[in-house]
This record gives structure tokens, sequence and C-alpha cells, in this order.
């Protein structure tokens, strides 16, 4: 009998981790995005020179630019997955 509830509650909560994966992957992907631009923008118009955090090492739009797609593919593959699966994360 515990079995069957244990499978009952991992089905339930299963689409809504799903949700979650997509909705703070989607947000930390624009939230980059958003960094990677406006770095950018300020380099581009020499505003803001790249900041050394340790000798040899800045940060840089690139990094911000690579994390965006990161959370971009994990977004929308958590939701291809879920789809494929036939199961609702919106």
């Amino acid at each position: 009998m515990s079995h069957i509830l244990t499978a009952s509650f991992q089905t339930e909560k299963r689409p809504r981790v799903k949700k979650q994966i997509v909705t703070v992957s989607y947000w930390l992907g624009l939230l980059s995005s958003l960094i990677a631009l406006s770095l950018r923008a300020f380099s581009i118009f020499g505003i803001l020179p790249p900041t050394v955090v340790r000798p040899g090492r800045t940060i840089w739009y690139m990094s911000f630019y690579k994390r965006a797609l990161l959370f971009f593919l994990i977004a929308t593959a958590t939701e291809s997955y879920a789809s494929v699966r036939g199961e609702k994360t919106s």
C-alpha cells in the first residue's frame, strides 16, 4: 500500500519540479543575456573595461553569453522531455 502512495506522490511531484526547472532556467538565461549585452555595450562605448578579478582572469561578456545559452538549453530540453512524455509543465 505504501508503494502505491509513494508512486502517486512522485508522479504528482515530477511535473512541478520540471516546471520549476524550466522557469528558473529561463529566467537565469534571460538575466545572463541581459548582463552579457550590457557588458558588451559598455565595452563598445569604452565606458566599462573588463574588471580584473585575479591576475590573468577577467569577467567578460562571453562568460555570461555562454551561461545564457546553457540555461536556455536546459529550459528547452526539460520542456521538450516533458512534452514527449505527455506531461504538462506550463
